[in-house]
Formats: C-alpha cells, sequence, structure tokens
C-alpha cells in the first residue's frame, strides 16, 4: 500500500437493499400513521368540523387533490431516500439523507400542529421552514444523487404552494376563537 492509499479513509458501504426499504418504510410509515391520525375526514368528525369551518382561500384545492397529491409527492420522496441510502456513507451523502429524515419528520409534524392542536400560526410557521429544508434535502441531493434530487422537487414546490396556503387560512381566522 502506497503512503497516498494509507490516508485516504475507506468509504462506508452503501446500505443493503433491505435495510434502505426498512428505512424508507419506516418514515413513510410514521408519516402516514400522524397523517391518517390527523386527517380531517370522517373518521375524525371533529376535526373534519373544525377544518371546514375555517374561512379558507377560493384557490384552497377539493380534499380529493390533497388525496392525490401527497401519495405522489411521497413517492418521490421515497425513490429519493431510497437512492440516496443506496450510495455509500459519507459527508454529502449523510447530510442529504439527514435532511431527508428532517422533512419525513416535519410532514408529520405539520398535521399535528395544524390539525391536532389547531395552531395555525405556528402550522404556517412550520411550512415556511420545510420550504428551506425542503430546498436544501434537494441541493444536498443533487450532490449525491441527481434522480434522488430530481424526485424531491414536486415536495418543494408543492412545500411553496401550501406554506402561501396556510399563511392565508391562519390570516383570515387569527380573530376566531376556534382557530
Amino acid at each position: 500500500m502506497t503512503g497516498a492509499q494509507a490516508e485516504r479513509p475507506l468509504a462506508a458501504p452503501a446500505l443493503s437493499r433491505a435495510v434502505s426499504i426498512a428505512i424508507v418504510a419506516a418514515a413513510l410509515g410514521i408519516t402516514a400513521v400522524l397523517g391518517r391520525r390527523n386527517a380531517p375526514d370522517p373518521t375524525h368528525p371533529r376535526t373534519r368540523r373544525w377544518y371546514k369551518r375555517l374561512d379558507k382561500p377560493a384557490y384552497t384545492p377539493p380534499d380529493a387533490v390533497f388525496g392525490a397529491a401527497w401519495p405522489v409527492l411521497e413517492t418521490g420522496l421515497a425513490v429519493g431516500g431510497y437512492r440516496l441510502l443506496r450510495h455509500p456513507a459519507g459527508a454529502e451523502r449523510d447530510l442529504a439523507v439527514n435532511l431527508w429524515l428532517l422533512n419525513m419528520i416535519m410532514i408529520g409534524g405539520w398535521t399535528e400542529i395544524f390539525f391536532h392542536r389547531k395552531q395555525l400560526g405556528p402550522s404556517a410557521a412550520l411550512s415556511g421552514a420545510m420550504i428551506a429544508s425542503g430546498a436544501s434535502y434537494v441541493a444536498a441531493a443533487a450532490k449525491v444523487d441527481r434522480t434522488a434530487a430530481v424526485a424531491g422537487v414536486p415536495f418543494v414546490a408543492w412545500l411553496g404552494f401550501a406554506t402561501l396556503l396556510a399563511e392565508r387560512i391562519w390570516e383570515r381566522n387569527r380573530t376566531d376563537p376556534r382557530a
């Protein structure tokens, strides 16, 4: 072994397919459980009534749009997370994976704050923070795996819209004691 080879640290191996799938499934599962627990659907009538009573802007999508958008966004995040986990560990890959995990946690956290705790101001602030964390994730992922980064772009675009919507809902309902 030459001196240059001895100084170079060995890259940690990539995670196996099974471990990568398990991590992605766990992250998606936790997010799904939180989202389901807080959903404003017929199985949660009090949350549904509260959400329906909020003064929302005219550009608020129908519930079906939310139901259709999130599986697509989460599929992109799942693809990105899986692809990143399959790369050898290293500073750039680890940063991208940590930002991916942060965003997965923030998705579940947002539903908890908005729907369960009914805290409109903090949920709008968290939504704005998610734009920054989502964009950071895409930028970090681009340094490791272009496909993972591209798969995260729709998530960041949705966050831009969702932040505008959350902020407007908060603005319109600040004086309503039910909100």
